[in-house]
């Protein structure tokens, strides 16, 4: 299998034998800090208000004794997750639906005061829920755990994006050997904020476990379908960096980490150059994120002369609706990579 560094920014993704994309790092860094920075400073500025929802709310609520542990989740993967571990012996929720942009969520006042209300919050972190941080800073600092999924994550196992002072990617899900770890971060947390069910939450973590690994290694080897030098994923935004790290592909997205990045028109005619002289047949939209940009990179190809086709939708930063294949988070990552080897086989 090729060696690449799917950590650094798509000029560097390629390779001797496959020519980089004409844009300067320079000017390709100073687009994404600069988006990042616009992205943290909206954050901030909506994050304001509802810290006064929060001075606003009185004391912590008293669970009482046999009633279930109420848990509340950011994102529907991270709520899957903890459903999974804490089955019928916690009350299980999660703030953001199906196909909603974490990026781009903004709390309500009525979120806080659910947060509020609950006796542990799980969140994915690593400026994922970036317009929330300080609210769970003021939840803990209330009594409430806030917990978050990749705080069990090596530092050394994360991928940053250069540039932005280090800023790590959020999207640890795409690796499946990384969620394994979220995995047990939620069953520690559960142990130790209900004891009384430990057992329960520990052989429930266990089962779940092994699915995963099971899980990690049907996309492994689905991923060797594909021969390793073909193996380019292009997507509207950088959400697959750690599925390119585990299962060998070389990912190239129009937009930054976060969704709220801007994509120009130079962006796109690059990108498409790039696509023409790799003859990559297929590139894909995402559920989260508007199809506008992967669009507009379709027919800049054909104005080429080349065709590539748009594949199924990919989900990123989101799961599907309830009670469907993809509403779970083996079902999602099933649909994506069985979608990713369909579209480059069936040419």
């Amino acid at each position: 299998m090729q060696d690449f560094d799917s950590r650094k920014p798509l000029l560097l993704l390629a390779t001797k034998n496959k020519p980089a994309i004409d844009i300067s790092w320079f000017e390709q860094m100073k687009k994404r800090v600069f988006s990042f920075q616009k992205y943290m400073s909206l954050c901030a500025l909506g994050v304001f208000i509802l810290l006064a929802a929060c001075n606003k709310i009185g004391e912590k609520r008293k669970r009482a004794e046999g009633e279930p542990l109420r848990v509340l989740c950011t994102t529907s993967i991270a709520a899957d997750l903890a459903g999974n571990i804490a089955g019928g012996r916690a009350q299980v929720a999660g703030l953001m639906g199906a196909g909603t942009d974490p990026h781009l969520y903004k709390a309500s006042e009525g979120d806080v005061i659910r947060m509020a209300q609950a006796d542990i919050i799980f969140y994915n972190g690593l400026h994922l829920e970036g317009r929330m941080t300080d609210i769970f800073e003021k939840m803990s600092a209330r009594g409430i755990p806030a917990v978050a999924l990749s705080g069990g994550v090596p530092k050394e196992r994360l991928l940053a994006l250069e540039g932005a002072r280090g800023v790590p990617d959020p999207h640890i899900w795409f690796d499946v050997s990384l969620w394994m770890l979220a995995a047990q971060t939620v069953r520690d947390a559960l142990v130790e904020h209900d004891p009384p069910n430990a057992l329960f939450y520990r052989e429930n973590a266990d089962k779940y476990l092994k699915e995963l690994e099971a899980l990690h290694t049907y996309i492994k080897t689905e991923a060797e379908k594909i021969p390793a030098e073909r193996r380019a994923l292009i997507t509207a935004h950088d959400a697959f960096g750690y599925f390119g790290r585990a299962y060998g592909f070389e990912v190239m997205g129009l937009q930054g980490i976060s969704t709220s990045a801007e994509v120009g028109a130079r962006d796109v005619r690059n990108l498409a150059a790039l696509i023409v002289r790799r003859r990559i047949p297929a590139v894909f939209v995402e559920t989260s994120v508007p199809p506008r940009n992967i669009e507009a990179l379709q027919a800049a190809v054909r104005a080429r002369g080349f065709q590539v086709k748009i594949g199924a939708h990919l989900y990123s930063d989101a799961l599907g609706l309830p009670n469907t294949p993809q509403g779970s988070y083996i079902g999602m990552a099933r649909h994506n990579i069985d979608s990713i080897v369909k579209a480059f086989l069936d040419e």
